[in-house]
């Protein structure tokens, strides 16, 4: 169990990326989902032990992470949202070298991770080629196999299916899917479907403030009844925006649909059957209606 207390941290400069963040984060996927700019990669780089917080605590089982950075960092795998690696060397050998780096010394025992991981994240096959000439995807397998090094009992990935195609980001997922039951994985994003696919509980962060939190299935019945559709005329778009609380906007088709949050149904409107999208996006029209 991961447990986040009190978590705040403020820059030199005054920007308050984080506000009294309070989480428990059971074994399994766990969802992070927010805009940009929403303190997400903060969150995720002091859960990390990268930076320290301006106030709070946070503990991983016996481990006082803040305390004791080394004791996580020994059971911790992590992908951060940009990650270097030596771009001229294969696969294999970085891989091997951050094996040492994890400790693992012994040629025999390191041959057998590092070949494991190679086909556990279908790399095998261009194990010798230099990473340079990866695709975005096959770096963010690369960047979960080095994660997973030392077997981690919490793993944190942040945004890392951004900017790959529909294949690589399926593959990425089912990845994810297959480690994610006996150990803790918080999955940072931005990106709703890789959360709503994933993850048996999420919280929302926006403004450095937590949102809401639990489970996909009761945040989506929270909103059931209260979601409404509508397909307009572009230019009708501003009109619909004063008489209605307008949560999202989509084109189809060469027509503007419209989902709007309200008790009743408004006149012309069809019921949504709500989904994660539609929470997440009544959670960001509320925070911006109370800025």
């Amino acid at each position: 169990m991961l447990e986040i207390a009190g978590l705040s941290h403020t820059y030199a400069n005054g920007t308050k990326a984080l506000d009294d963040v309070n989480l428990s984060i059971p074994r399994g996927m766990f969802g992070l989902l927010g805009p940009n700019g929403a303190g997400k990669s903060t969150l995720m780089r002091t859960v990390a032990s990268l930076q320290a917080p301006t106030a709070g605590s946070i503990r991983f089982g016996d481990i006082d992470v803040l305390a004791e950075p080394e004791r996580l960092r020994r059971t911790l795998g992590y992908l951060p949202q940009d990650f270097g690696v030596y771009p001229r060397v294969s696969a294999y050998a970085m891989l091997d070298q951050m094996a040492v780096l994890k400790g693992i010394t012994g040629k025999a025992d390191r041959k057998a991770v590092v070949e494991t991981l190679l086909n556990q994240t279908n790399l095998w096959a261009v194990r010798d080629k230099a990473i340079a000439g990866f695709s975005g995807g096959m770096r963010q397998r690369f960047g979960i196999a080095q994660a997973l090094i030392g077997n981690p009992e919490l793993i944190i990935v942040d945004e890392p299916t951004a900017g790959l195609d529909p294949e690589e980001r399926n593959r990425f997922l089912n990845l994810l899917a297959a480690i994610g039951d006996n150990v803790v994985v918080i999955l940072s994003t931005h990106i709703v479907d890789d959360v709503a696919d994933l993850c048996p509980r999420m919280a929302v962060l926006a403004g450095g403030r937590l949102q809401l939190e639990g489970r996909p299935a009761d945040l989506i019945a929270s909103t059931r009844g209260r979601v409404w559709r509508k397909a307009i005329n572009h230019g009708e778009l501003a009109d619909f925006q004063d008489q209605h609380e307008v949560i999202s906007t989509r084109l189809f088709a060469g027509n503007t649909i419209v989902h709007v949050l309200s008790s009743e149904r408004p006149d012309g409107f069809d019921p949504v059957e709500g989904g994660l999208e539609d929470v997440y996006f009544s959670t960001l029209s509320t925070l911006r209606r109370a800025a």
